[in-house]
């Protein structure tokens, strides 16, 4: 079942003027500088003066860049972009023995992705997140969300050529994710995202995401934050069953096709918190701040404003850069006015409060 929710309170800023708290945040990916990509292909060009500190210094300083850009946007917490990450899959892959690559695969169209075998019971050697964590950690004022590619997607994208099946495989690799995430705990980190896009198209194997997911959490705090994010896909499929599992918040992406798998989530009643998409990531145009309150009161049908968690769709690492922060900026706007609306009893909230 769902964890205590009731540590959404740490993330509230102080001197948080309104009553009510709509938690503001970003899934994870954000554009790179352009600078960046130039500082990578650099990286990669045998004939360049461009060594591997010099990629570290690149990163380093988009990493702070980025966090400060969702600071002036007025994020409650923040993310670095995933600056150092190209794929989600492949960067951790990279770091977990028993992965090996043996160059791209053709996934869709002209589109090719560096799809790794698992070729060796998978291990874990050493931290993969911790050093970009405490990094970001000190250059944010603000509370820091880590993503983390859930086992569940690293299984299923991936060949599998030594596990008798991909259950198996997801289980260890659970609780390689669990020792991570101890390791972040002890760095000092409280709201972690477990992202499993991979669950959107196979819905049927929703009990291997739930017991990878108690291995997760497996003697973690309910002090931390544990938020699971499936981007796309029949949310029928899975819901109630997501009601099961041990988080305190589940992302959904609902704004790219106009809420209408909203009432999936309203019988039987909705148990984590709602992470609500309210902006497109896969449209250019930026929304307006009355749009993205309009999509705020959506959630409001499943939640009370106390669980409701306001999020881009998924990643915007694919929008220009501008349209990303005038969509974040303008998503942040319009929290705090639906707060403000609430306040003032301006609103009619579907959901009711939980005991």
């Amino acid at each position: 079942m769902a964890r205590s929710a009731d540590n959404r309170a740490q993330f509230r800023p102080d001197g948080h003027d309104a009553d009510h708290f709509l938690l503001t945040t970003v899934v994870g990916s954000y554009p790179k500088p352009s600078w960046l990509n130039r500082a990578t292909d650099l990286a990669d060009d045998p004939d360049a003066k461009f060594d591997d500190d010099d990629l570290r210094e690149a990163h380093d300083d988009a990493a702070r860049v980025i966090t400060e850009e969702h600071e002036h946007a007025g994020l409650d917490t923040v993310v670095d972009g995933e600056m150092r990450r190209e794929e989600m899959v492949e960067y951790f892959a990279h770091r977990i023995p028993g992965y090996e690559f043996n160059g791209p695969v053709k996934v869709w169209g002209h589109n090719y992705f560096d799809k790794p075998s698992v070729v060796s019971e998978v291990s874990y050697d050493e931290p993969w997140l911790v050093d970009e964590f405490e990094f970001t950690s000190n250059a944010a004022s603000k509370p820091v969300k880590v993503p983390i590619t859930g086992p569940y997607t690293l299984a299923r994208w991936s060949f599998n050529e030594a596990y008798d099946d991909e259950a198996a495989l997801a289980y260890d690799l659970a609780d390689l994710v669990n020792r991570e995430v101890e390791k972040l705990v002890d760095a000092g980190a409280r709201y972690i995202q477990i992202d499993e896009p991979a669950l959107a198209t196979t819905p049927d194997d929703h009990a291997i995401v739930g017991e990878s997911l108690e291995r997760i959490v497996d003697g973690i705090s309910e002090d931390v934050r544990i938020g699971l994010h499936v981007c796309y896909g029949d949310y029928s499929r899975i819901y109630p069953e997501i009601n099961d599992f041990p988080i305190d918040e589940f992302d959904v992406e609902l704004c790219n096709d106009g809420y209408e798998q909203i009432e999936v989530f309203r019988d039987p009643e909705f148990e984590p918190d709602l992470g609500l998409g309210v902006v497109d990531v896969h449209d250019a145009e930026v929304e307006t701040v009355e749009e993205i309150k309009r999509n705020i009161r959506q959630g409001l049908k499943v939640v009370p404003p106390e669980n409701l968690t306001v999020s881009p769709d998924c990643g915007v690492k694919l929008l220009p850069r501008e349209v990303a922060y005038r969509k974040t900026e303008h998503m942040v706007q319009a929290a705090r006015e639906v707060e403000a609306e609430l306040d003032a009893g301006e609103l009619d909230v579907a959901a009711t409060t939980r005991p």
